[in-house]
């Protein structure tokens, strides 16, 4: 379950991956959104809702950190659904102005978090207990992998090295504690190793743009090298 400090460096990845996201979404119109993500069933509307209605999500697990008044990320799956659907059908300037107005907003709240709240313990949406320090990697994981799939010409390649990493290790720690993960050994394409899941089975080995998207369930691994029959992962998340 991977966390990463509040520091400048760690609030600096994710205003960075804010700016990525936000100069990649210029000049798109209300066609562009209402078209089709990578995602099944969602448009890029939906992933932009999502983004945008992400942040008071999060913010609410701050409030439960610097208060200790427990404060769930969501009243149920439905009700987060509701939400975005709510948004997913604004147009092209609507989502823009919400994600950017948002962003800046999530970085406000995580910059001026007192420093004993990000010791306290709080549950995600996704059920595991955890300091603020994992809310950080959450939004960061949640930019990256959805600027991946709005489709508009950013991919797990242009991730940068620093924050690819991050994503990399927090869904590496996701499959070493899931059930049901096969057997097989996870290296990069320079044969350094990122992760052993059981005992034996194959050695797995790519880039590490490709073994992340594969990971995520992005892509069914057909540009990763095995020395076997390719592992079926559990759905992640």
């Amino acid at each position: 379950m991977k966390e990463i400090p509040p520091t400048p460096e760690s609030f600096g990845e994710i205003a960075a991956a804010a700016d990525r996201l936000l100069t990649g979404l210029a000049g798109l119109d209300d066609a562009d959104v209402a078209g089709p993500s990578l995602l099944p069933g969602w448009t890029r509307g939906h992933v932009l809702s999502h983004l945008a209605r992400q942040v008071p999500a999060l913010e609410r697990l701050l409030a439960w950190a610097r208060t200790g008044v427990e404060t769930p990320q969501y009243a149920g799956r439905e009700a987060r659904d509701a939400e975005i659907e709510a948004g997913a059908h604004a147009t092209a300037a609507t989502l823009v102005a919400e994600l950017r107005a948002s962003a800046a907003h999530f970085q406000r709240s995580v910059e001026e978090l007192p420093a004993p709240a990000w010791q306290a313990t709080v549950r995600p949406f996704t059920g595991e207990l955890c300091t603020p320090r994992r809310i950080l990697v959450i939004r960061l994981r949640e930019l990256e992998l959805h600027h991946a799939d709005l489709d508009i010409g950013y991919g797990f390649a242009d991730i940068p090295d620093s924050a690819r990493q991050i994503v990399l290790d927090d869904l590496l720690g996701y499959y070493a504690a899931a059930e049901h993960v096969p057997d097989f050994v996870l290296s990069d394409s320079e044969g350094a190793l990122l992760g052993r899941f059981g005992t034996g089975g194959p050695v797995v080995s790519g880039a590490p743009a490709e073994v992340l998207a594969w990971l995520a369930g992005r892509t069914t691994g057909s540009a990763l090298h095995s020395t076997a029959e390719l592992p079926v992962l559990p759905p992640w998340l």
